[in-house]
């Protein structure tokens, strides 16, 4: 085995990790199709995660996404 590999910690990923965070005002600069893709990103880093982790404990993926997009509305 490589030497420099055998020396690596393999650490949890979580979603805030990998998140994009965009504000409203930021939002408000984005054309339909560049929120789209900002959605389709996320969409699919929450897939790739759960992919990872065999299984959710509440929230389904669409459900967390959901209620950050709510929450990030909210504030």
């Amino acid at each position: 085995m490589c030497p420099i590999l055998a020396t690596w910690e393999i650490a949890s990923v979580t979603f805030n990790d990998v998140f994009v965070n965009i504000s409203l005002e930021e939002c408000a600069f984005l054309d339909p199709s560049q929120k789209k893709l900002y959605r389709n990103v996320m969409v699919e880093t929450f897939r790739n995660l759960a992919s990872v982790e065999q299984e959710m404990e509440v929230q389904t993926i669409e459900e967390v996404y959901k209620t950050l997009r709510r929450n990030q509305m909210a504030a």
